[in-house]
């Protein structure tokens, strides 16, 4: 007589609804390939109920579904296949292969990839520069492939955590007559990185990332005094710093570090453009081993088709300005 058991499984730091799939289509697979076991979810448990020979098996082979998840934010039928298979030993043999370019996989199967030439070309560089600078257009996709590294990173355990930053500056508006306190009025202009870390990051982690420290969004000027050991350190709109911030920040840089530099010198908003510190900082550090550089162009925007024309005409105005 086989002794029946039963075993309850909690699902942490995972958003089930991406483990599960949509319609519950990963789940109800995992179902198909154990019809010996009963399996009843229920939020983010799975009660698991048959011989301990079978539950116990299942489980391990469970917890390295939800690691390869974890790992590379993508589940697919074919590796849930795999997950299960009776060869299925350790999370490394759930690999796939990466499409070509695809630098990791977002969520609900998002993939996220070099979509241009320079975007490839940031990619490329990476691993053998440990500060980047990537210059270029509105939409050319700079801060974005910068963020997709850092995931990329942090999955991979190449670094340990993640800070992105930017400089308090206004684009035209002043900060002070927005409602709320200082946090508050700081949160929309940090918007945008928030929009690519939720393209690439489960809600319920990234949210658990922010509140260990692993994941830290501030302002340029809390940089100030830090060592940034094991971290994947991104600048925003570095145009806007002034050669001593950019030069602070730059300094910030700790053991096994990597930081990247994303501005577009055409969107200044000093006071006055020669305060900008972005380009006197790529002319000193130009030459020095381990520094790469990227200029994004106009070829590489890659929002709305109108954005190109719209750059362009921007562009052919300022020279007509310049010129009277």
């Amino acid at each position: 007589m086989i002794d029946v058991d039963a075993r309850e499984i909690v699902v942490e730091g995972v958003d089930v609804r991406e483990l599960y799939g949509a319609k519950n289509v990963y789940l109800e697979q995992i179902k198909s390939l154990h019809p010996k076991l009963r399996i009843v979810a229920r939020g983010n448990a799975l009660k698991v109920i048959g011989s301990k020979g079978d539950i116990e098996p299942f489980e391990r082979r469970f917890h390295q579904l939800i690691e390869y998840y974890n790992r590379y934010g993508h589940i697919s039928k074919e590796v849930v296949s795999q997950a299960f298979a009776a060869s299925a030993t350790a999370v490394e043999q759930l690999a796939e292969p990466m499409e070509n370019g695809t630098i990791l996989y977002g969520n609900n199967g998002l993939v996220v990839k070099a979509r241009t030439r320079n975007q490839q070309r940031m990619v490329d560089i990476y691993p053998a520069n440990d500060l980047i600078f990537a210059i270029g257009p509105a939409g050319s996709g700079k801060t974005y492939t910068a963020i997709a590294l850092a995931v990329r990173a942090l999955r991979e355990k190449e670094v340990r955590r993640i800070i992105l930053t930017r400089p308090a500056v206004e684009a035209g508006e002043k900060l002070g007559f927005l409602p709320g306190d200082m946090k508050e009025k700081l949160e929309p202009y940090l918007q945008p990185l928030y929009d690519a870390l939720n393209d690439m990051i489960p809600p319920l982690k990234l949210q658990k990332f922010m509140e260990e420290g692993t994941m830290q969004i501030a302002l340029l000027a809390y940089m100030r005094g830090r060592t940034l050991d094991n971290a994947f350190v991104i600048l925003d709109e570095a145009q806007n710093t002034t050669r001593s911030q950019i030069k602070m920040f730059l300094t910030r840089m700790g053991r096994n570090a990597k930081f990247i530099v994303t501005g577009d010198v055409t969107q200044v908003d000093l006071p006055r453009r020669s305060d900008s510190g972005l380009v006197g900082a790529m002319d000193a550090v130009r030459g020095i081993d381990g520094i790469g550089f990227v200029e994004f162009d106009r070829s590489d925007i890659v929002r709305h088709p109108l954005v190109k024309h719209i750059v362009d005409a921007f562009s052919r105005s300022e020279q007509h300005d310049d010129k009277e």
